[in-house]
This record gives structure tokens, C-alpha cells and sequence, in this order.
């Protein structure tokens, strides 16, 4: 069973995860953000892609997210935890806070390439339930089990940046249902779902979204409290990575059924 992470840097520094080789993957879609670094936990073997490259130098709307997941899929690759920091829109989703994802608003539909279906098939695959119900039930357990408390749910909503947003911006969308903001969970998903893969979404609140605190946004804010809280996201994944069996009983598997038209 081999499991990849999308992420910052920092994740592969966890406590156990011993780096054993790099790949570079060219796709039919161009190159991925970075070449793709190879370990194991406990006998589980992890493969992970910094989404932004190393160093960070991708912004998020020109992030290749086809040959990113393409890549993951010729690894053979069946599930992805996808780490990310957002903006808090609802109340109770206050800086350090850690997410676990399970709705998703796309507002950048038609700004990104999110098929790999646009020539020869016509593809429409159900995202119901975007992010993988199975995995989330174990990131759950993990998280109980380790004493780590976090969000359980949480919707997040994708917009292009890489400007920020205003604050009637933020309201619209505390209005419509999100609870987070972001910028790199679409298309994300919908391609990993197209190619089977599951998908669980990790988040860390790391500043009120704009209007709400009255301050202004600074990138300084974000990289500090995603640094504080990388260790439980760190003791988080490596929990979990264990726990998930090998075999998929989730619907995932089997998107493509029924979803050619």
C-alpha cells in the first residue's frame, strides 16, 4: 500500500519517515511541482510532493494539479492526505486550529485545467462526498487516539488567488456555506477522484480570512502558525498512516462506474 502527501516541506521531517529516494515523473501534462520524495513509516511506504516545489516558488494558480495527480497515479498511489493552510471564515475556526475537510466550494472553475477528460471521453464523476469517507473516519480515530483535538468537519472554499480576499468576499462566502478559505483544493480532488485515487483534506487555520479580525493579512502570519502547528499535523499523519489498512472498501475505487457518458 503506498500513500502520498501533498504538502508543505516541513512533512516530510516526521518523527520516523525515513527518505529513501527522489523521482522525477514527466506526465502527458508537463512536469509536477517538484520530484516526488520517497520513505516509509513503520514498514508503510509514503510518497510525497511538496505542492508549491521546493523552495516554495509556485503560486497556487499556476500549480500543475494534472501532472501532480497523474504523477501520484504512476507511482501507484490509491490515497493522498493533501495538508493545507487557510483562512477561518466561521467563528469556531480560529488561528492553530486543525481541519479535517469533508465539503468543498470551487470558485475556480474555468480559471484551471480539472479534467483529465476534455478530449477523447466524457467523463462525469459524482463528488458527493468530495473527500474520502473512509479515510476521514480513520484520521478521526487517529486523532482521539494520539489526544490531538481538531475540527471534524469543515467547508472549504477554493478561489484562485493569488491576491487575498476582501472582506464582502468573505461574507459572500460565510453566506453560502464556507467555513474556510484557500487556494489549492481545486482541482485537486475532482482529479484524484477521475483517477481513483482517495483524498483526505487536512487543513490549518492560520488567520482569520478579511473583515473578520480587523487586521490586515500578512503571508508572515500564515507561515508562523502553520509552523506551530506542523507537530500535531506531523503526530497526526503518522498515526493514521499505520492505522489505514491496506485494502479500499470505500466507493472511490470504483468513481469511474457509471460516469462515462
Amino acid at each position: 500500500m503506498l500513500i502520498g502527501l501533498i504538502g508543505g516541506s516541513g512533512l516530510y521531517e516526521i518523527e520516523g519517515l525515513k527518505i529513501t529516494r527522489e523521482v522525477s515523473i514527466s506526465t502527458p501534462y508537463g512536469e509536477p511541482s517538484s520530484a516526488y520524495k520517497i520513505g516509509s513509516i513503520e514498514g508503510r511506504e509514503i510518497v510525497f510532493l511538496p505542492r508549491h516545489g521546493i523552495p516554495h516558488k509556485i503560486p497556487p494558480q499556476k500549480i500543475n494539479y494534472r501532472a501532480n495527480i497523474w504523477g501520484f497515479r504512476s507511482l501507484g498511489i490509491e490515497r493522498i492526505i493533501s495538508v493545507s493552510a487557510v483562512g477561518g471564515i466561521s467563528r469556531d475556526m480560529s488561528p492553530g486550529n486543525i481541519v479535517l475537510l469533508d465539503q468543498i466550494i470551487d470558485m475556480t472553475s474555468g480559471t484551471r485545467i480539472a479534467t483529465f477528460y476534455d478530449e477523447d471521453a466524457v467523463i462525469h464523476v459524482d463528488l458527493t462526498e468530495p473527500y474520502c469517507l473512509e479515510m476521514r473516519d480513520f484520521l478521526i480515530k487517529s486523532s482521539r487516539d494520539i489526544g490531538l483535538s481538531i475540527k471534524t468537519a469543515g467547508t472549504y472554499i477554493c478561489v484562485n488567488g493569488p491576491r487575498l480576499e476582501t472582506s464582502k468576499e468573505i461574507q459572500f462566502f460565510s453566506l453560502i456555506g464556507a467555513d474556510v478559505v484557500g487556494m489549492t483544493a481545486m482541482p485537486e480532488i475532482s482529479l484524484a477522484r477521475e483517477v481513483e485515487i482517495c483524498m483526505a483534506g487536512i487543513s490549518v487555520v492560520t488567520n482569520y480570512a478579511a473583515g473578520i479580525s480587523g487586521s490586515k493579512l500578512t503571508a508572515t502570519e500564515v507561515v508562523e502558525t502553520m509552523k506551530g502547528s506542523m507537530e500535531g499535523i506531523k503526530s497526526l499523519l503518522k498515526e493514521a498512516i499505520v492505522q489505514i489498512p491496506p485494502v479500499r472498501l470505500c466507493p472511490c475505487k470504483d468513481a469511474l462506474k457509471d460516469a462515462r457518458f
